[in-house]
Protein backbone atom coordinates (compact mmCIF):
# COMPACT_ATOMS: atom_id res chain seq x y z
CA UNK A 1 0.00 0.00 0.00
CA UNK A 2 1.69 3.08 -1.36
CA UNK A 3 1.55 6.01 1.36
CA UNK A 4 0.33 9.16 -0.30
CA UNK A 5 2.62 12.14 0.62
CA UNK A 6 -0.30 14.60 0.23
CA UNK A 7 -1.94 13.07 3.07
CA UNK A 8 -0.95 12.79 7.33
CA UNK A 9 0.47 10.12 8.17
CA UNK A 10 -0.71 7.99 9.86
CA UNK A 11 0.07 6.12 13.17
CA UNK A 12 -0.90 4.08 15.83
CA UNK A 13 -0.71 4.66 19.82
CA UNK A 14 -1.10 2.77 22.27
CA UNK A 15 -3.28 4.28 24.88
CA UNK A 16 -3.38 3.30 27.91
CA UNK A 17 -5.54 5.92 29.97
CA UNK A 18 -2.22 7.09 32.35
CA UNK A 19 -0.24 10.04 31.51
CA UNK A 20 2.29 8.78 29.99
CA UNK A 21 0.43 7.48 27.05
CA UNK A 22 -1.70 10.90 27.15
CA UNK A 23 1.57 12.95 26.43
CA UNK A 24 2.76 10.20 23.83
CA UNK A 25 -0.62 10.83 22.07
CA UNK A 26 -0.28 14.85 22.08
CA UNK A 27 3.74 14.47 21.06
CA UNK A 28 2.19 12.47 18.07
CA UNK A 29 -0.10 15.03 17.10
CA UNK A 30 1.80 17.92 17.76
CA UNK A 31 4.14 16.27 15.07
CA UNK A 32 1.32 15.83 12.51
CA UNK A 33 0.57 12.38 13.18
CA UNK A 34 -3.37 11.53 12.43
CA UNK A 35 -3.86 9.13 15.22
CA UNK A 36 -5.03 5.35 15.51
CA UNK A 37 -5.62 4.95 19.17
CA UNK A 38 -5.46 1.36 20.56
CA UNK A 39 -6.25 -0.17 24.19
CA UNK A 40 -6.29 -3.15 25.69
CA UNK A 41 -8.69 -4.73 27.30
CA UNK A 42 -6.14 -7.55 29.02
CA UNK A 43 -8.20 -8.60 32.00
CA UNK A 44 -6.37 -5.80 34.04
CA UNK A 45 -7.60 -5.50 37.78
CA UNK A 46 -7.16 -1.88 37.41
CA UNK A 47 -10.13 -1.47 34.61
CA UNK A 48 -10.92 2.52 34.83
CA UNK A 49 -7.95 2.94 32.80
CA UNK A 50 -9.75 2.18 29.72
CA UNK A 51 -12.50 4.74 30.50
CA UNK A 52 -9.69 7.15 30.76
CA UNK A 53 -8.18 6.06 27.73
CA UNK A 54 -11.60 6.72 26.13
CA UNK A 55 -11.76 10.79 27.66
CA UNK A 56 -7.54 10.70 26.51
CA UNK A 57 -8.60 9.81 23.03
CA UNK A 58 -11.70 12.39 22.93
CA UNK A 59 -9.33 14.70 24.51
CA UNK A 60 -6.45 14.24 21.89
CA UNK A 61 -8.90 14.24 18.82
CA UNK A 62 -7.74 10.69 17.56
CA UNK A 63 -9.24 9.26 14.19
CA UNK A 64 -10.41 5.97 15.44
CA UNK A 65 -9.97 4.42 18.60
CA UNK A 66 -10.56 0.77 19.12
CA UNK A 67 -10.03 -1.28 22.14
CA UNK A 68 -9.11 -5.22 22.38
CA UNK A 69 -10.07 -8.04 24.28
CA UNK A 70 -7.29 -10.27 25.15
CA UNK A 71 -7.42 -12.22 28.31
CA UNK A 72 -3.77 -12.10 29.71
CA UNK A 73 -5.41 -12.46 33.58
CA UNK A 74 -6.13 -16.10 32.34
CA UNK A 75 -2.16 -16.27 32.07
CA UNK A 76 -1.85 -14.17 35.53
CA UNK A 77 1.50 -14.04 37.22
CA UNK A 78 1.13 -10.35 38.39
CA UNK A 79 -0.39 -8.42 40.67
CA UNK A 80 -2.58 -6.59 37.59
CA UNK A 81 -4.22 -9.72 36.63
CA UNK A 82 -3.66 -12.49 39.36
CA UNK A 83 -4.76 -12.47 43.17
CA UNK A 84 -1.55 -11.16 43.87
CA UNK A 85 -0.99 -7.73 46.12
CA UNK A 86 -0.29 -4.81 44.57
CA UNK A 87 2.90 -3.59 46.63
CA UNK A 88 2.15 -0.28 48.25
CA UNK A 89 4.25 2.17 50.52
CA UNK A 90 7.46 1.15 48.89
CA UNK A 91 10.11 3.74 49.40
CA UNK A 92 12.02 4.94 46.12
CA UNK A 93 15.35 2.90 46.67
CA UNK A 94 12.73 -0.44 46.57
CA UNK A 95 11.00 0.79 43.45
CA UNK A 96 13.87 1.46 41.06
CA UNK A 97 15.21 -2.08 42.54
CA UNK A 98 14.64 -5.47 40.34
CA UNK A 99 11.20 -6.43 38.83
CA UNK A 100 8.06 -6.18 40.86
CA UNK A 101 5.18 -8.25 40.92
CA UNK A 102 3.57 -5.90 38.54
CA UNK A 103 4.63 -6.70 35.68
CA UNK A 104 2.73 -8.37 33.78
CA UNK A 105 4.47 -11.46 31.56
CA UNK A 106 5.16 -10.28 27.72
CA UNK A 107 2.37 -7.56 28.11
CA UNK A 108 4.19 -4.63 26.16
CA UNK A 109 5.42 -7.76 23.18
CA UNK A 110 1.65 -8.56 23.49
CA UNK A 111 0.16 -4.32 22.81
CA UNK A 112 2.91 -3.88 20.03
CA UNK A 113 2.06 -6.70 18.10
CA UNK A 114 -1.13 -5.92 18.45
CA UNK A 115 -0.43 -2.53 17.51
CA UNK A 116 1.53 -3.72 14.70
CA UNK A 117 -1.13 -6.10 13.44
CA UNK A 118 -3.69 -2.81 13.11
CA UNK A 119 -0.86 -0.39 11.70
CA UNK A 120 -0.04 -2.45 8.67
CA UNK A 121 -4.05 -3.28 7.86
CA UNK A 122 -4.78 0.38 7.92
CA UNK A 123 -1.12 1.34 6.60
CA UNK A 124 0.73 2.89 9.15
CA UNK A 125 4.37 2.70 9.16
CA UNK A 126 4.59 4.55 12.41
CA UNK A 127 4.09 3.14 16.09
CA UNK A 128 3.93 4.92 19.21
CA UNK A 129 4.17 3.60 22.71
CA UNK A 130 5.16 5.67 25.81
CA UNK A 131 7.70 3.27 27.48
CA UNK A 132 10.11 4.99 30.20
CA UNK A 133 13.37 4.15 30.85
CA UNK A 134 13.87 6.23 33.73
CA UNK A 135 11.41 6.99 36.08
CA UNK A 136 9.60 3.32 35.51
CA UNK A 137 9.46 0.33 38.36
CA UNK A 138 11.93 -2.14 36.50
CA UNK A 139 9.76 -3.54 33.84
CA UNK A 140 12.42 -5.46 31.06
CA UNK A 141 9.72 -4.41 28.05
CA UNK A 142 10.90 -0.44 28.73
CA UNK A 143 14.19 -0.61 28.10
CA UNK A 144 15.68 0.98 24.27
CA UNK A 145 16.96 -2.74 23.60
CA UNK A 146 14.03 -4.23 23.84
CA UNK A 147 12.12 -1.55 21.45
CA UNK A 148 15.16 -2.13 18.99
CA UNK A 149 14.49 -6.07 18.42
CA UNK A 150 10.47 -5.28 18.00
CA UNK A 151 11.61 -2.66 15.26
CA UNK A 152 13.54 -5.64 13.37
CA UNK A 153 10.64 -7.87 14.44
CA UNK A 154 8.08 -5.87 12.64
CA UNK A 155 10.17 -5.28 9.71
CA UNK A 156 10.80 -9.25 9.51
CA UNK A 157 7.15 -10.32 10.28
CA UNK A 158 4.64 -9.01 8.18
CA UNK A 159 3.35 -8.74 4.64
CA UNK A 160 4.18 -4.96 4.41
CA UNK A 161 7.91 -4.89 6.29
CA UNK A 162 8.86 -8.07 3.39
CA UNK A 163 7.38 -6.36 0.27
CA UNK A 164 9.16 -3.22 1.35
CA UNK A 165 5.29 -1.54 1.31
CA UNK A 166 6.16 -0.21 4.50
CA UNK A 167 8.77 0.33 6.42
CA UNK A 168 7.87 0.14 10.52
CA UNK A 169 9.38 2.50 12.84
CA UNK A 170 8.54 2.33 16.83
CA UNK A 171 8.70 6.04 18.56
CA UNK A 172 9.04 6.18 22.29
CA UNK A 173 9.53 9.88 23.00
CA UNK A 174 9.06 9.57 26.79
CA UNK A 175 12.09 6.69 26.83
CA UNK A 176 15.14 8.87 28.39
CA UNK A 177 12.53 11.55 30.37
CA UNK A 178 11.81 11.69 34.25
CA UNK A 179 8.23 11.60 35.03
CA UNK A 180 8.58 15.36 36.11
CA UNK A 181 9.98 16.50 32.90
CA UNK A 182 7.39 14.48 30.89
CA UNK A 183 4.54 16.09 33.29
CA UNK A 184 5.90 19.28 32.19
CA UNK A 185 5.86 18.29 27.92
CA UNK A 186 2.23 17.09 28.71
CA UNK A 187 1.23 20.06 29.85
CA UNK A 188 3.38 22.27 26.81
CA UNK A 189 0.59 20.36 25.13
CA UNK A 190 -2.34 21.22 26.68
CA UNK A 191 -2.83 17.51 28.31
CA UNK A 192 -5.61 17.48 31.03
CA UNK A 193 -4.15 15.36 33.13
CA UNK A 194 -7.52 15.96 35.04
CA UNK A 195 -8.94 12.45 32.54
CA UNK A 196 -5.93 10.15 32.74
CA UNK A 197 -5.64 7.38 35.07
CA UNK A 198 -2.06 5.70 36.27
CA UNK A 199 -3.59 3.60 39.61
CA UNK A 200 -2.70 0.09 40.10
CA UNK A 201 -5.14 -0.31 42.91
CA UNK A 202 -8.20 2.17 43.03
CA UNK A 203 -10.76 2.00 45.02
CA UNK A 204 -14.42 0.87 43.48
CA UNK A 205 -15.21 4.41 42.35
CA UNK A 206 -11.99 4.41 40.57
CA UNK A 207 -9.86 7.20 42.87
CA UNK A 208 -6.61 6.03 43.25
CA UNK A 209 -5.07 4.80 46.01
CA UNK A 210 -2.04 7.14 46.10
CA UNK A 211 0.42 4.50 47.66
CA UNK A 212 1.03 1.87 44.93
CA UNK A 213 4.26 2.25 42.85
CA UNK A 214 2.21 4.16 39.63
CA UNK A 215 0.85 6.31 42.14
CA UNK A 216 4.06 7.55 44.35
CA UNK A 217 6.14 7.98 40.90
CA UNK A 218 2.97 10.29 39.34
CA UNK A 219 2.90 12.00 42.99
CA UNK A 220 6.89 12.41 42.50
CA UNK A 221 6.58 13.68 38.80
CA UNK A 222 4.34 16.66 40.12
CA UNK A 223 6.05 17.54 42.96
CA UNK A 224 9.15 17.94 41.22
CA UNK A 225 7.53 20.01 37.85
CA UNK A 226 6.07 21.90 40.36
CA UNK A 227 2.60 21.57 39.62
CA UNK A 228 -0.67 19.99 41.23
CA UNK A 229 -2.00 16.78 40.24
CA UNK A 230 -5.52 17.20 39.43
CA UNK A 231 -6.84 13.66 40.36
CA UNK A 232 -8.61 12.98 43.85
CA UNK A 233 -5.93 10.26 45.90
CA UNK A 234 -8.02 8.01 49.28
CA UNK A 235 -4.96 9.00 50.90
Amino acid sequence: MPIDSDQPRKAVILLSGGLDSATTAAIARSEGFELYALSVDYGQRHRFELESAVRVASMIGVREHKTVSISLDELGGSALTDSIDVPQDRDEASISTGIPVTYVPARNTVFLSLALGYAEVIGAADLFIGVNAVDYSGYPDCRPEFIDAFKQLANLATKAGVEGELCFHVHTPLVQLTKAKIIVRGTQLGVDFGVTHSCYSPNEHGVSCGRCDACQLRRKGFVEAGLDDPIEYQV
